[in-house]
């Protein structure tokens, strides 16, 4: 009995399944793990700069993600997947993308929602169309919009509080309806001097008033650089879309360089255009998703009722993925043509 067992146990392990048939040593989990390390460098900076505050919104975000999974999975009879790391994920990257003020119930509230009515509703990990996290960010902003707008200015070091809400204390809510010059001058007083390069400097460091993962350029930068070593994201669409939001920034009187650097465009490109779920699967794809996302983005920038697009600009192009997977279909494998046949 014992010899048949072992003989068992050495037999390989067969999967059945239609083709394509693709073996890979990266699971969801590694995925998810690359990226939670790839935001921590931007998660710290957001704590420090913001104090206590950010560090409750981040903790109640994830732990509200991660109990909703497991809740709704536990009670609809599925297994229980929180070791995926992907609710945790979605945790972090709602509380990156909230200001630091939040109401701790509303991020709650917010977490919930893009676990459960973002993601599980439509089968869970790697069935919804919609990005979690930014249908979150979405559904705070509509039902919420004062306290989702509602900016401070960082303290400066690790604060048990935060400032009094400064009106437009972001540099895209400071330059909202100016172009040029005039822009650049109104950011420039707020934060950093009216000297061009100084207020270029400010928003890649990040030393501003904004959400808690977005202001730092660099450290996101950095993040997209373990990302790409990684081989955990593909560089299509981060740089198509910032490449067309630079492009229609110039083209509407944005300064192009300010464009980039302010608000969450970069963090967007980065680490909500790239999700491999809500993202066309071919390289054309991909490189048409991200210039509509960063078009869309910089149309609500000019016109929209709200300084910011990212948010919007990724969500429709998310709806607009399965429309190019269709008509953009990705191949495997080939048809030898058939040789002609030269008659004698």
């Amino acid at each position: 009995m014992a010899s048949i067992i072992e003989e068992k146990a050495a037999l390989p392990v067969v999967f059945l399944g239609s083709s394509p048939h693709i073996v890979s040593p990266v699971n969801a989990q590694r995925l998810m793990a690359n990226a939670l390390i790839s935001l921590a460098p931007c998660s710290i900076y957001g704590v420090v700069i913001f104090g206590f505050p950010a560090l409750l919104t981040i903790v109640v975000s994830m732990g509200a993600a991660i109990g909703a999974e497991a809740v709704f999975r536990w009670l609809t009879k599925q297994d229980i997947r929180i070791k995926d790391l992907s609710a945790a994920l979605t945790g972090l990257l709602l509380a990156l993308v909230l200001p630091p003020s939040t109401p701790l119930w509303m991020t709650a509230l917010g977490a919930v929602f893009a676990i459960i009515v973002a993601k599980e509703f439509f089968g869970g990990l790697g069935a919804n169309v919609f990005n979690p996290a930014l249908a979150g960010r979405a559904f705070l902003i509509m039902s919420f919009p004062v306290a989702i707008t509602t900016w401070h200015r960082p303290p400066g070091r690790f604060a048990l509080s935060l400032p009094d809400a400064l009106s437009g204390a972001t540099p895209l809510g400071v330059a909202r309806g100016l172009s040029g010059a005039e822009a650049i001058a109104a950011v420039g007083g707020n934060f950093a001097g009216a000297d061009y390069a100084a207020v270029m400097r400010t928003l890649f460091l990040g030393t501003h008033g904004g959400c808690i993962g977005e202001t730092s350029i660099l450290l996101i930068l950095v993040g997209a650089v373990y990302l790409l070593l990684t081989q955990t994201i593909d560089w299509r669409a981060p740089v198509s879309m910032l490449g067309m939001a630079a492009l229609a920034s110039a083209i509407f009187g944005i300064d192009p360089l300010f464009a980039l650097l302010s608000g969450g465009l970069v963090f967007g490109a980065v680490f909500m255009a790239t999700d491999y779920v809500t993202a066309p699967l071919t390289a054309v794809g991909k490189l048409i998703f991200g210039a509509g996302a960063g078009l869309i983005t910089v149309l609500i920038r000019k016109w929209g009722a709200f300084p910011e697009g990212v948010t919007y600009g990724i969500l429709i192009m998310n709806a607009v993925a399965p429309f190019l997977n269709h008509f953009i279909q990705k191949k495997y494998g080939f048809v030898v043509k058939a040789k002609k046949v030269v008659k004698p």
